[in-house]
């Protein structure tokens, strides 16, 4: 274990050799010695303590290394990752900087040539494109083992086992699939939540037909059989199906009705257009108030004040409004964030992005692909950036 002067020295003179022997073929090797030496060294910094160190500020203990060959512009690299076991309770689990950015370069590649597939672009052509992005030459057989990696890897991520989740935010968009010979419109199924810590994660997606019950029951199944439990509240729209499916699923999780899309349901029954604003006032009056029982009295009061001119508005506000009062259950640093489900339709934002070169998916299996491919990439950053939620603030 190079981890003192010396051995870094004796490290570094072993690449100097190799490149003075075999000068650029040589560089390929160099790097594995450097990012090998890296990781071993990361680790220590990690634990806290060198190989076989007594210290009492160690968190855990080497535990060898891991094989794993990895791609490089310079060429293949056979890379040993350092493991660690016995790691203190509470501490985060320990994977190299240095794969954590190949990772997502490698990720990153993968996505691109799922789009260019989703496209209908030829294996040739993708091929083409690869050896730009890699540096290195890819044959069609490569990028077509790359594809089926590619949802072998995004399988698994749909499949991982799911924790307790305080809040799920459940929303869908569609997108044009060709299907029996005719193009249908496709429901995307998404599923995000804030775990314990504060985090987001994209929990799940699914791609079906519509967004009838049984298509909605049969997600929220499977993202239970996946482990998810400890639901106190979920956030969606208005939709029968949808309802039905959490009536089944989740009885008893309470529900809190988007309040972005109650304001603008809204506005179907205004019967004046000079009317709006000030119907949008009251309702983000009854919406802004600090507790339940004061948001009831404004409602009471707003429904009132309507009556005489709108009915119909009337009517409705008096039955609707109250389904978008349930986040005033939780704490008041919570609700801002889960009074709407804007989380999930940044995610569709992005999905937009992505997909609206293609306009037209041929078959159902290639929308799943790539919105996976998107998805993955944006609940990592999600997993690894700032808390979304403070929950010491309950």
């Amino acid at each position: 274990m190079a981890d003192n002067e010396s051995d870094r020295t004796s490290t570094l003179d072993d690449v100097l050799t190799i490149l003075a022997d075999q000068g650029f073929q040589g560089m390929a090797k160099a790097f594995e010695i450097l990012i090998n030496e890296a990781m071993r060294l990361e680790r220590s910094h990690f634990l806290q303590a060198k190989p076989h160190e007594r210290t009492e500020t160690r968190r855990g203990y080497a535990n060898g290394f891991k094989s794993k060959r990895v791609t490089s512009r310079v060429g293949d690299l056979d890379l040993r990752v350092p493991q660690v076991r016995d790691v203190e309770d509470g501490a985060e689990s320990f994977y190299p900087k240095a794969l954590e950015r190949g990772v997502r370069s490698e990720r990153a590649l993968k996505l691109a040539v799922a789009e260019m597939y989703v496209q209908g672009v030829s294996t040739r052509k993708v091929a083409e494109i690869t050896e730009q992005l890699c540096g290195r030459q890819i044959s069609s057989s490569q990028v077509s083992r790359a594809t089926a990696a590619l949802d072998t890897e995004l399988e698994a991520w749909r499949a991982r086992p799911l924790e307790r989740v305080p809040y799920l935010l459940l929303d869908a968009r569609y997108e044009k699939v060709r299907h029996g010979g005719s193009v249908v419109s496709c429901a995307v199924l998404i599923a995000c939540g804030v775990l314990p810590g504060g985090k987001r994660s994209v929990l799940g997606v699914s791609v079906s037909l519509s967004e009838a019950e049984v298509h909605w029951r049969n997600f929220l199944e499977s993202l239970q059989q996946r482990g998810l439990h400890g639901v106190e509240m979920v956030t969606s729209d208005d939709h029968a199906g949808l309802r039905a499916a959490l009536a089944a699923r989740l009885p008893g999780v309470p529900w809190q009705r988007c309040q972005f899309h109650l304001q603008q349901n809204a506005t179907g029954y205004v019967p004046k257009l000079a009317l709006r604003a000030a119907v949008a006032r009251d309702i983000r009056s009854v919406f802004d108030a600090p507790g339940r029982q004061e948001a009831e009295d404004r409602l009471r009061d707003v429904v009132k004040r309507w009556r005489p001119e709108a009915p119909a508005l009337a009517d409705w506000m008096e039955q609707s409004l109250p389904e978008g009062l349930t986040v005033l259950s939780r704490p008041v640093a919570h609700r801002r964030r889960l009074r709407t489900v804007n989380l999930v339709e940044r995610l569709n934002k992005e999905l937009y992005r992505r997909t609206r070169v293609a306009t037209l998916f041929p078959n159902e299996a290639s929308l799943l692909r790539l919105a996976s491919a998107v998805l993955i990439e944006i609940s990592e950053e999600w997993e690894t950036g700032r808390d979304y939620l403070n929950f010491e603030a309950e």
